[in-house]
């Protein structure tokens, strides 16, 4: 146990300092290639940070354990809005550009809906159980084959006045710190899921808790500390970016990719409520980001509110 707690801060060390080389690089690399912020943060940051997830929805569904799978996927989109957008947003205001919200946004929560639709066979479909087959698989994947369309867009757009600034690096320097951050990211927060999971399984927890708690957080993490050094360093672009992609990867491509190899995945161990919160965490951040083209501090402390209410719910029940 001692061991583990050890290992556990080490790995903090790793995230945090991945991190911080992680979002220097990337500002950098746009500066470059003189493309949007908010278009890295979409995709080198985005897919960078939910690389943890994938592997660990990889190895749980080659292991059988489909509860992890999901709970993973859940977990980590319901932390991701209410939790580390929470965060940022109380560590400074978060500024919503129209774009966003007439079309990054609405895609992130069709997505969400679309996962709950096709998980749903019991309440929709009259099935016999709730599962996610291997054609739904296929229908989320051609979903974020959307997305890539919009992204491909997006780069052929013009670049803003404010994005033909200097770059801080040249670009091998600022792909070595893209590339070394998140070396460290992933390696810090696979010492942390590694040692949080090993402390959870003595303390007795069940795989439903553990993956909506301990592996969503774990697995998160690159995105709560990349998200805390943007907000921090003036990045807005960036670390918004990062959360919806990051969503989107993990419905799409972190969940259907593991069912379209591996086949139907039947979890029994969740409650309606993982669904809500959901679609609920989603909406919510549409609801702040379209009513004032900002997530205020107060907004982020509602945010950090609804994030403990459901956890506390998650243990309860």
């Amino acid at each position: 146990m001692i061991l583990n707690i050890l290992l556990l801060i080490v790995g903090f060390v790793f995230l945090i300092k991945g991190a911080d080389f992680f979002v220097d690089g990337a500002s950098s690399t746009a500066q470059n290639f003189k493309v949007s912020k908010m278009l890295i943060g979409l995709t080198i940051i985005a897919f960078g940070t939910s690389a943890p997830e994938f592997a660990v929805s990889m190895q749980s569904l080659a292991k059988g354990s489909t509860d992890m799978l999901l709970g993973n996927v859940i977990g980590s989109n319901i932390l991701n809005v209410l939790l580390i957008l929470g965060v940022a947003a109380v560590i400074h205001p978060i500024k919503i550009k129209d774009n966003t919200i007439k079309k990054e946004l609405p895609l992130c929560m069709l997505i969400s809906m679309l996962l709950i639709v096709l998980f749903l066979d019991i309440r929709l479909a009259n099935g016999l159980a709730n599962e996610i087959t291997r054609s739904d698989a296929i229908v989320i994947l051609l979903f974020f084959s959307v997305f890539i369309y919009y992204l491909v867009s997006l780069a052929k757009q013009k670049r803003e006045k404010n994005e033909d600034e200097k770059p801080k690096f040249k670009l091998g320097k600022s792909l070595l710190l893209v590339a070394i951050g998140l070396i460290g990211i992933i390696f810090g927060s696979n010492m942390v899921v590694n040692n949080a999971l090993g402390i959870a399984t003595k303390i007795g927890l069940s795989e439903r808790v553990i993956a909506l708690t301990i592996i969503a957080f774990g697995t998160s993490l690159p995105e709560l500390v990349t998200t805390i050094v943007s907000s921090k360093k003036g990045e807005q672009d960036l670390l918004l970016g990062n959360i919806i992609g990051s969503n989107i990867f993990n419905a799409c491509v972190v969940l259907g990719i593991p069912v379209a190899l591996y086949g139907t995945i039947t979890p029994s161990g969740f409650n309606y409520i993982d669904l809500i919160m959901l679609i609920a965490s989603s909406f919510l951040l549409f609801v702040f980001a379209e009513t004032k083209r900002v997530i205020t501090r107060f907004e982020g402390c509602m945010m950090l509110l609804a994030f403990i209410i459901y956890y506390v719910l998650v243990f309860v029940i």
